[in-house]
């Protein structure tokens, strides 16, 4: 079987409903829309959320907040999952996303400071902590921004 193939059942589907046909069609001169009026006409109707002249929803509600568009979000990674990466020295976001300790990098990495750090290594990413910073100098590794 293909994909070509593939038919519904008989029966099973409605014909679509054919207006303005013709007076024999039974669909045909005013074509299903009544007598004349606004939803008569092409692109009759009232839009969508209209109440009826009463004040919408949309504009009762109060305006709220606000989005920057320029902020940058970060994965986030701690010290204490770095410290599971035994066999490198120099870490980068890319070595942290093949091994799976972020998922998706966004806008960059942040390291935050929460855990111990025991080794000096090399850990190159977009921002770090002040807490990140000073571990990582203190245990004689470097804290490089990219």
């Amino acid at each position: 079987m293909r994909i070509e193939d593939l038919r519904p059942s008989e029966g099973s589907r409605k014909k679509d409903k054919r207006v303005g046909r013709g007076i024999g069609s039974g669909h045909g001169k005013t074509s299903c829309k009544g007598h004349k009026g606004q939803k008569a006409r092409s692109g009759g109707g009232k839009g969508a959320g209209f109440e009826g002249g009463q004040m919408p929803l949309q504009r009762r509600l109060p305006k709220r907040g606000f989005r920057n568009f320029f902020t940058k979000e970060y994965a986030i990674v701690n010290l204490k999952d770095i410290m599971k990466i035994e066999d490198i020295d120099v870490i980068t976001p890319d070595v942290l996303l093949e091994r799976g300790v972020i998922k998706n990098p966004k806008d960059g990495v942040k390291i935050l400071g929460s855990g111990e750090i025991t080794r000096p290594i090399t850990i190159k990413a977009n921002g770090f902590s002040a807490a990140a910073s000073t571990k990582i100098v203190a245990a004689g590794g470097k804290a490089e921004k990219i």
